[in-house]
């Protein structure tokens, strides 16, 4: 009998060309690795399925992935036996059985990325590739209420870097927030699903906002214009994490329509 498994995974991006499968051995991805090493731990071949596409050095607290597979392991053992056929830099933190029409992509209702700055006058080898650094001081409120105007539906073309393949530009925002923790800033933004490079492009600009460079009310006039050069820059993508995918409740989905790409 084939089972449907549900997987949160974290990983550290860095030494990573994202998420997708590239059909390149010397372009190690995210699913890559994943598949191999669930290939090895059930003994037969696996096509892993992604929530999100994460790009290249974008970091993962709570990815969801899921797979079909005829292995009898008990569910509560697959962290552990995935995890000693994975690198440091990859883990199966949850594991779950799932209705067999699950899809972690198509269930999802919403998908949470936190960037995060080390505002401080020197940098540290500890956020070194988690946190974007940042020699001087930012006006977090300042950067706080040019966030919020993120929330609502709205069409979002302007924060879109070309590549993207999708076809609407309009995206459902339900909350966005920043704020500071100790030498940390971090602006945190739930939604429907992200255009390419959507995220990092809304804390390029939040940055700006946050240094005098540009004023809070160039996020609506953006929005209304579709103008990308109203905007910031892109974002390193080093200071990028996917903390969270929420699902409908119930099907044994224990975390609360996505796009190409993110990031």
């Amino acid at each position: 009998m084939t089972r449907n498994i549900k997987l949160v995974v974290e990983y550290d991006g860095t030494g990573y060309c994202g998420f997708q499968d590239q059909g390149r051995p010397d372009r190690p991805t995210i699913q890559s690795v994943l598949q191999e090493a669930l290939a090895r731990t059930c003994q037969e071949p696996v096509q892993v399925i992604g929530a999100g596409r994460t790009d290249a050095g974008v970091h993962a607290r709570g990815q969801v992935v899921n797979f079909h597979t005829r292995s009898r392991i008990p569910v509560e053992r697959f962290p552990a036996a995935v995890n000693t056929q994975l690198p440091w830099d990859i883990k199966v933190r949850e594991a779950a059985e799932v209705p067999g029409d699950f899809h972690a992509r198509y269930w999802a209702l919403s998908k949470t990325y936190r960037y995060t700055w080390l505002v401080r006058a020197t940098p540290s080898p500890f956020w070194h590739r988690y946190a974007l650094f940042v020699p001087r001081p930012v006006d977090v409120e300042k950067m706080r209420r040019a966030a919020r105007h993120f929330v609502g539906e709205h069409d979002f073309a302007a924060f879109r870097s070309t590549g993207g393949g999708s076809k609407s530009t309009v995206r459902r925002m339900y909350r966005a927030d920043v704020w500071r923790e100790n030498d940390l800033v971090h602006f945190e933004i739930e939604g429907s699903g992200f255009l390419y490079n959507m995220v990092r492009i809304m804390a390029g600009t939040l940055l700006e906002v946050g240094l005098g460079r540009r004023s809070a009310e160039c996020v609506p006039k953006a929005l209304a214009s579709g103008r990308r050069e109203e905007l910031g820059s892109t974002a390193p993508p080093h200071g990028l994490t996917l903390m969270a995918v929420a699902y409908p409740d119930g099907g044994g989905l224990e975390n609360p329509e996505e796009s190409a790409s993110t990031g």
